[in-house]
């Protein structure tokens, strides 16, 4: 009867460490970011947050870049080379936020690669921005009225 006993228990053990439910299965509800938005938030938000006040602002919010550079006509792709080409040579000439330009003056450039360029683009595109409380009526009063593409 021991040896029963003892069998019968060694037979459950085992048969429960065979169970179904296999650990890479289980949802942690921890969801991945997208590559774009870590980039952005570590690389372009030290500047253009979206925290800040008005008032002590470095840059304007990514979420004014994203109202200049796209409209409705506006391609992903259009919007990728867009940001790529001023990342990669920012100057006047070529400027889409004259009120920024005047404020802040011309973004310095900055030396990322093109993948990171491209994954922070592909990632405002896509996405909701953070952006200030502030920001909307600001946009809507003046600066979204003064030159959209």
């Amino acid at each position: 009867m021991k040896n029963f006993l003892i069998s019968l228990v060694f037979l459950l053990g085992v048969f429960s460490c065979n169970n179904s439910n296999n650990l890479s299965d289980v949802s942690y509800g921890k969801k991945t970011e997208h590559p774009g938005k870590v980039l952005m938030e570590k690389n372009c938000n030290v500047c253009h947050s979206p925290s800040a006040s008005h008032d002590s602002r470095l840059a304007p919010p990514m979420i004014a870049v994203k109202k200049h550079y796209i409209n409705s006509e506006t391609s992903k792709q259009e919007f990728i080379a867009a940001m790529k080409a001023w990342v990669e040579n920012p100057n006047k000439q070529d400027a889409k936020m004259f009120g920024a330009v005047r404020r802040f003056g011309v973004m310095p450039k900055a030396n990322y690669s093109e993948k990171t360029i491209e994954q922070i683009a592909d990632y405002i595109y896509d996405h909701d921005i953070d952006q200030p409380e502030w920001f909307q009526e600001h946009f809507e009063n003046r600066k979204g009225k003064d030159r959209m593409n």
